[in-house]
């Protein structure tokens, strides 16, 4: 089964780390991955996404796909570029402090959570990448909040391990979001 994810928002909010990190967990999971980051020149502040396609059984196909079967968008910009890329049945992951909750389409799930004034609640708006992340996973079912722990841990630079519990709780945060009210 392959399964492919886009985490979309502007430079600046940890869209490639968050990326990077879900990989991780796939690889953990012995899982075939590829991750493919892509930005634009301008970088802090300007448009940044990264893919993460998983096979379980086979290598990977390839990246770039025309659909997605999960888009994680961290502002309006995101939504509005990602969300026609959403399979039928896939799934819209949206940052409500962001960007607006609309549903522009009756084919696909969506999950609005205002995730940086979570983010800003437990201390720290960076951490909202990872709350999201933590939502991804709840959604997806893919992989387990314990396996991303260890991806986080294995993918936070040294000079950064000081931040690794904010981390962690963002991430039980946004696992343990109620899915019920989004």
């Amino acid at each position: 089964m392959e399964k492919n994810f886009v985490i979309a928002g502007f430079g600046g909010q940890g869209v490639l780390l968050a990326g990077e990190v879900l990989a991780n967990a796939f690889m953990l999971d012995n899982k075939n991955v590829t991750w493919y980051p892509c930005y634009g020149a301008e970088m802090r502040g300007g448009t940044v996404n990264c893919e993460i396609v998983m096979n379980d059984t086979e290598e990977v196909s390839a990246v770039n796909l025309k659909e997605a079967d999960f888009v994680v968008a961290l502002n309006q910009a995101s939504v509005e570029r990602f969300v026609s890329k959403v399979k039928k049945g896939g799934w819209m992951i949206a940052n409500s402090s962001l960007a607006k909750e609309i549903k522009t389409r009756d084919d696909i799930n969506y999950v609005f959570a205002p995730m940086t004034k979570m983010a800003e609640e437990i201390g720290n708006i960076k951490m909202t990448n990872i709350l999201a992340l933590g939502i991804a996973a709840k959604v997806s079912k893919l992989t387990s909040i314990e396996t991303l722990t260890n991806a986080l841990d294995n993918v936070i630079p040294p000079h950064r391990k000081n931040l690794l519990p904010l981390n962690l709780k963002a991430l039980k945060i946004g696992y343990e979001y109620d899915l019920l009210h989004a």
